[in-house]
């Protein structure tokens, strides 16, 4: 059980600042991830870049049109598994939940896989459609699944419906790629997870969704603070739980769908940065969730920076990054005694 006081004023400085702290950790990280790669830039260059680009300097254009795209892709794309990870976690009781959860990431990762199959899609910007039609289908599939027989939708059911409709989906991809080598060759770094390979249009076209989600959440901070206290409690308090539960699984779908669709199916941030985050101001979500914008970015980026320079002049895709980085702390996460206080 959680008991939610009102913070006292010395709590909020404190938050506060760090918070801001984390936006400044973030923006270091930032300016990092445009100067790191396999050759390395200045941060004069860097900047030049941004603001007084000169088309006659390479590392200028290095910069504007292969480490901008990735670091604006995965400024967005950190931020909105984060802050989805922790609204499921919340919604569902469930400290091991994920974005996953609902099915988006192998829903939207075999919509990519049938349109390369079928209609041989091949560029980036066209991902996005069928990721995101794919993670909704899927997640539709889940809750229709999750809510039947007696006593409606709950979050073990949820939970169930989402691994069983991820399994099967991951089946049918695999039998796919397997039909048909030129797909596979297609969307293989796709699939691992990659901020690489992709341009600012690829975040334009998703961005809109990225920021419903992402705001819609925000601004249901208190409502999932409710939720978290169980459904018996949160019914007395008069909230109905089965349409805030509803809206915000709507909200994470479009959320995650549209991170998917621009980055591919990318693990263990929607898990992991909201235990981090809580560990550091508790249980509000009123400060989890701002927190969670800047700090789902810091790991993705670092990641992203770490798959760089480990096997330079080559790159490890930051999908594989995460797992690395998330796999240790799921192990560590389940032995927790405590895991289940959230």
């Amino acid at each position: 059980m959680i008991e939610h006081v009102s913070a006292q004023p010395s709590s909020i400085r404190w938050r506060s600042a760090g918070l801001f702290g984390t936006a400044l950790l973030l923006w270091a990280v930032a300016l990092l991830s445009l100067r790191v790669g396999s050759i390395d830039i200045s941060t004069a260059d860097a900047w030049n870049a941004l603001f007084h680009y000169s088309a006659d300097s390479y590392e200028q254009t290095v910069v504007r049109y292969f480490r901008l795209p990735r670091t604006v892709i995965g400024l967005g794309v950190g931020a909105a598994l984060a802050v989805a990870g922790a609204a499921m976690q919340a919604t569902t009781r469930n400290p091991l939940a994920g974005p996953s959860i609902l099915g988006v990431n192998s829903g939207a990762a075999f919509g990519v896989v049938m349109a390369v199959y079928y209609w041989q899609i091949t560029h980036p910007i066209h991902f996005v459609w069928f990721a995101f039609a794919g993670g909704l289908a899927a997640s539709a599939l889940v809750f229709v699944l999750g809510s039947a027989g007696p006593g409606g939708v709950s979050p073990v059911k949820l939970a169930l419906a989402g691994a069983i409709v991820s399994s099967l989906l991951s089946a049918w991809l695999t039998a796919l790629l397997l039909l048909d080598q030129q797909t596979l060759d297609i969307v293989r770094f796709w699939l691992a997870g990659s901020l690489a390979g992709r341009d600012l249009s690829v975040f334009f076209a998703v961005l809109p969704f990225i920021a419903l989600g992402v705001a819609g959440l925000l601004l249901l901070s208190h409502q999932l603070n409710v939720l978290s206290l169980g459904d018996d409690t949160a019914r007395a308090l008069g909230m109905r739980t089965g349409a805030v539960r509803a809206l915000v699984a709507a909200l994470t779908v479009i959320t995650v769908g549209a991170s998917v669709a621009a980055a591919g199916p990318i693990g263990f941030v929607g898990l992991a940065v909201p235990h981090m985050v809580r560990s550091l101001v508790g249980p509000d979500y009123r400060w989890i969730l701002p927190y969670c914008v800047f700090a789902g970015p810091v790991l993705l980026l670092s990641a992203d920076i770490i798959g760089r320079v480990i096997a330079r002049p080559a790159e490890v895709q930051v999908g594989i990054v995460t797992a690395f980085i998330g796999a240790p702390f799921l192990i560590g996460l389940a032995r927790r005694r405590r895991v289940a206080d959230l």
